[in-house]
Order: C-alpha cells, then sequence, then structure tokens
C-alpha cells in the first residue's frame, strides 16, 4: 500500500514541474520590485548610481529537482561606469541613523545607461545559462517624468540534464517506449540561442508602469546541438506602481506584476509593500492560483542592501514542499542623496 501512494504522490510532483516548466520558461522572480532590470530592460539606470546586485532562489525547497535560479547584474547611468565610487559611510552606520535613506529615481533629464547580468536557472532536468548586456535611453517628457526604452542583447545555453528526467511510463509501469525522452539523452549536447529583450518603462515623481518582452528570437538563431527542441517562447511583462506617503515614517507602495505565455492562462501578482523611515521595508504579494508571498528587507547602509522573501504555495504542492526562498544583495555605488524617490 505504501509503495504505490509514494509513486503516485512523485507522479503528482513531476507533473507539476512539468507543468511549470511548459508554463513558465524564465524565472519567477518575487523581489521585482525591488529589482525592476530583471524584468524590463527599460528601468537599467532609474537610479543615479551603479547597481550591482547578486541573488539566488530556491523554488520549492525540499523537492528534488525543483526550480533554482542564481543571478548577477550590474546597472548604472553612462556617467557611473567612468566614475562610480563608494563613500566610507558603510563603516559608520550606527543604530537609529537617519542619513541611511531609500535611493531615489531619477528623472527630468536626457540618460543613456548601460547594464549586464548573467542568470544560471535550473528546472526539473532543464539547464539554462544566460548573458545579456543592456542599453537604455531615459527621455525626459517633463520634469517630472521620464519615458524609457531599452534592450537586452546575448546569448543562452539550454541543456537536458538525464539523470534528473523522469518518464511517466517508467513510473506507472506501463512500458511505453517514450521517443522524446529518448531523443534528449540520445544528444546531450548543448543549445545555444541568441536572447533579445525589449521594454518600455514609465516613471517619475509617484510611480511607475512598464511593459517588456523577452526572448523575442526564439530559436531563430541557434547553434550547437540542433536537434533538441526547447521552445523557448516569448513572455510579456508588465508591471506598474505607485507610491502613496502616509506620514514623514511610513510610505506605501502598491504595485502588480501581469505576466503572459502562450498557451498559459495570465499570471497576475499584486503587492504592497511598507516602508519605515525610508530604510526598512515588508511587503505582502498574492500571486493568483499560485502563492502568498512575505517580503522583508532594510538598507543596511546608503551603499548596501539586503532582501529576502518566502513564497508559501497555495497549490497541492504545499503537501510536498517548505515553500521558496530568494535572498537577494545589492551595492550601490556613487548615490547622489539629493536626488527625490520617484
Amino acid at each position: 500500500m505504501f509503495a504505490p501512494v509514494r509513486k503516485w504522490t512523485f507522479l503528482v510532483v513531476i507533473c507539476c514541474l512539468s507543468t511549470f516548466a511548459s508554463a513558465q520558461q524564465v524565472p519567477q522572480y518575487s523581489q521585482f520590485l525591488q529589482n525592476q532590470y530583471m524584468v524590463n530592460p527599460a528601468s537599467t539606470g532609474v537610479y543615479d548610481f551603479m547597481n550591482i546586485t547578486v541573488g539566488g532562489r530556491l523554488q520549492w525547497l525540499g523537492l528534488e529537482n525543483a526550480p533554482k535560479t542564481t543571478y548577477l547584474y550590474v546597472a548604472a547611468p553612462a556617467e557611473k561606469w567612468r566614475n562610480a565610487s563608494m563613500k566610507r559611510t558603510f563603516g559608520t552606520i550606527k543604530r537609529g541613523n537617519k542619513s541611511v535613506r531609500h535611493p531615489r529615481m531619477r528623472y527630468g533629464s536626457l540618460v543613456h545607461a548601460f547594464g549586464a547580468n548573467f542568470v544560471a536557472d535550473q528546472y526539473g532536468p532543464f539547464r539554462q545559462l544566460k548573458m545579456m548586456g543592456t542599453y537604455a535611453l531615459h527621455l525626459p517628457i517633463t520634469r517630472d517624468y521620464n519615458l524609457s526604452f531599452g534592450t537586452s542583447l546575448g546569448l543562452s545555453n539550454r541543456s537536458f540534464i538525464p539523470e534528473n528526467a523522469q518518464v511517466l511510463s517508467v513510473l506507472t509501469n506501463t512500458g511505453v517506449f517514450d521517443q522524446t525522452y529518448s531523443a534528449y539523452q540520445a544528444n546531450q549536447g548543448a543549445q545555444n540561442t541568441m536572447e533579445l529583450e525589449a521594454g518600455v518603462y514609465f516613471h517619475g515623481k509617484g510611480g511607475f508602469l512598464g511593459v517588456s518582452m523577452n526572448q523575442l528570437t526564439k530559436d531563430f538563431v541557434q547553434f550547437g546541438n540542433r536537434d533538441f527542441n526547447f521552445d523557448p517562447r516569448m513572455h510579456l511583462f508588465v508591471t506598474g506602481g505607485i507610491e502613496l506617503e502616509v506620514n514623514r515614517s511610513l510610505t506605501i507602495t502598491p504595485a502588480f506584476l501581469v505576466k503572459y505565455v502562450r498557451p498559459a492562462p495570465v499570471a497576475i501578482e499584486i503587492m504592497s509593500q511598507f516602508e519605515f523611515q525610508e530604510r526598512y521595508w515588508f511587503a505582502a504579494s498574492y500571486r493568483h492560483k499560485d502563492a502568498v508571498v512575505a517580503n522583508i528587507g532594510m538598507y543596511v547602509s546608503n551603499q548596501f542592501k539586503l532582501g529576502y522573501s518566502f513564497d508559501l504555495p497555495i497549490t497541492p504542492i504545499r503537501n510536498y514542499s517548505a515553500g521558496s526562498h530568494e535572498l537577494v544583495l545589492t551595492l550601490m555605488l556613487g548615490r547622489d542623496m539629493s536626488r527625490a524617490r520617484f
């Protein structure tokens, strides 16, 4: 009795992972409000400093071969690539230091910005390594608002890991020959494809709104192993948020993220971030039919910030997982402390 139960439980988990792989080919980011560059290349350089961020995410902790993501990115206005520096305030932070403040967006001027990122993403038997460079142009509409255009270009390396694959015919003991699995197993070389992303980002005093798409070239430009069909599909992202200053110590930022990839249904995430004394933040999110998310963080100094998020699944997979965890560390070089927040 116990063995069949274990087998079917494992089968359910594998089906969940397979559904995730087919419906969402790009990493999930719970801290998208703090790291908008990972969602929209047009947001590159919206802050008047060099942003160096490293993050790691463990999805559905406790499940074997569950998705996991590591990323590193650098983004800055053009002038900060030449003279970014770190003022020695990080060594003098004391309890209750009022000089540690939320970084502030740059708007009302023409800005050229550049960025670069590296992402390592693995889900089930599939692994993707991606490296991209980014350019963004920020055009002033008024003194208080900018309209930005951005694009990222790079390469993706996708590979198949046979030892992580589970074939339904084996799990269910049907003995059915799986041609797809056999083809993948016989051709284990990696496939390289060109990656293209593009976005538009409106931001200024009080909020932001962005639209972006990635995997625009799908697998039209590829080299390496051509026997694989990873079928990369275009993803659409829409983000937005508005800042509401309750008083001098509390600011609330409602925000949303909408994702769509054909033929999966539209994915919607809504959140509210509560920022205290321009230094500490707590955010609560609801990802429709997927998870509830808690996010906490702080500006350790005017050069460092640290964020952590926990996703609690609301799907049946919660019975087999300890949730998802994401940790992000950011270094901010060359900050201009006189800028307004939005």
